[in-house]
């Protein structure tokens, strides 16, 4: 597969996520970033701006083994990786499997459980395995979580643990949608009746894990030239060096970071990497990574902002 049959596969899914999904294109571009580069992805937003629904959409267009589990406070680990139980009939433990054990798993409303839940997940986000009873057990190479919350100032809500959150490779703002956006949900879903299903608008798989193997094979052909890979450096130390941020972005971040950036100009079909490739993604990247000082909540800094005034600040190369 070339880097043009790349493109032309993004393209394909994007127009199949849109025959349900209005609007949303920004978060539909990063999570196919995510996907070439095998990251994960949180989504924030209030409720009812069609995080899950988005997340279907996504699932069923690239034909991805789906898993769902819907967070819930009184949820446990085992409810999501599963459990070995006794087989009276053999005498023996047999594993049955969690609903972790898909390609694709939507976290719906993660930060509904505990952080002893949600912890459930460090080592399958991280190393693609599930230790049950002391034994290992491998999920499929292109295991994504696309997880959903809501708001922290919601009601009933948890925060996710640092360690969790840098697990991400994204975290993306679902915002309320535009008047047009709003006229043309309300026109399309306006006369429906029962829950909307993605198949009910037609979308259907353009790919599977075959050709995503292939596409992520060709991706390995970007080069990142050793001046983008100073500059993302340079700007993931910016976030330790910063007054207003009491803690800053990790070496993973940094590694991210370059790998996102040659995921997106794999899909624009582009073999190198382009500093406006790091730009694009440096806010979605970073924004679940820094906590701001006390004195820059005080004064009601958002993080988006400093991450702007950084990527501004720090010298890109020519």
């Amino acid at each position: 597969m070339t880097l043009d049959d790349v493109r032309a596969l993004a393209g394909s899914i994007r127009a199949e996520v849109a025959k349900a999904v209005v609007g949303q294109d920004e978060t539909v571009e990063h999570l196919l970033v995510a996907l070439m580069s095998q990251g994960h992805v949180l989504l924030e937003g209030p409720p009812g701006t069609a995080k899950t629904f988005l997340a279907q959409c996504f699932s069923a267009s690239i034909g991805l083994d789906f898993g769902r589990i819907q967070f819930t406070p009184d949820l446990l680990p085992g409810d999501i990786l599963g459990s070995n139980l006794f087989n009276f009939q053999t005498s023996q433990f047999t594993l049955t499997r969690g609903p972790i054990f898909c390609e694709l798993l939507l976290a719906d409303e993660i930060n509904r459980t505990p952080p002893k839940t949600q912890a459930a997940l460090l080592e399958a986000m991280q190393e693609r395995r599930v230790t049950l009873d002391g034994e290992t057990h491998a999920l499929p190479e292109r295991f994504m979580v696309v997880a959903t919350q809501n708001p922290i100032e919601n009601q009933g809500v948890y925060p996710l643990p640092e360690a969790q959150l840098d697990r991400f490779l994204f975290k993306l703002l679902v915002p309320y949608p535009s008047v047009e956006e709003e006229a043309r949900i309300v026109t399309r879903f306006g006369q429906r009746q029962g829950p909307q299903r993605p198949a009910d608008f037609g979308i259907g798989a353009v790919t599977d894990a075959a050709k995503l193997a292939e596409a992520s094979a060709a991706m390995a052909g970007v080069t990142v030239a050793e001046e983008i890979v100073h500059y993302v450096v340079r700007l993931i130390r910016a976030t330790r060096e910063n007054a207003e941020i009491s803690s800053g972005a990790s070496p993973r971040a940094a590694v991210l970071l370059a790998n996102a950036a040659r995921a997106r100009a794999a899909l624009q079909g582009r073999d190198y990497v382009i500093p406006d490739d790091v730009k694009a993604l440096a806010t979605a990247v970073l924004r679940h990574r820094l906590m701001l000082s006390p004195a820059a909540e005080i004064e009601g800094r958002a993080v988006e902002a400093l991450v702007g005034e950084m990527v501004e600040s720090t010298e890109a190369p020519r």
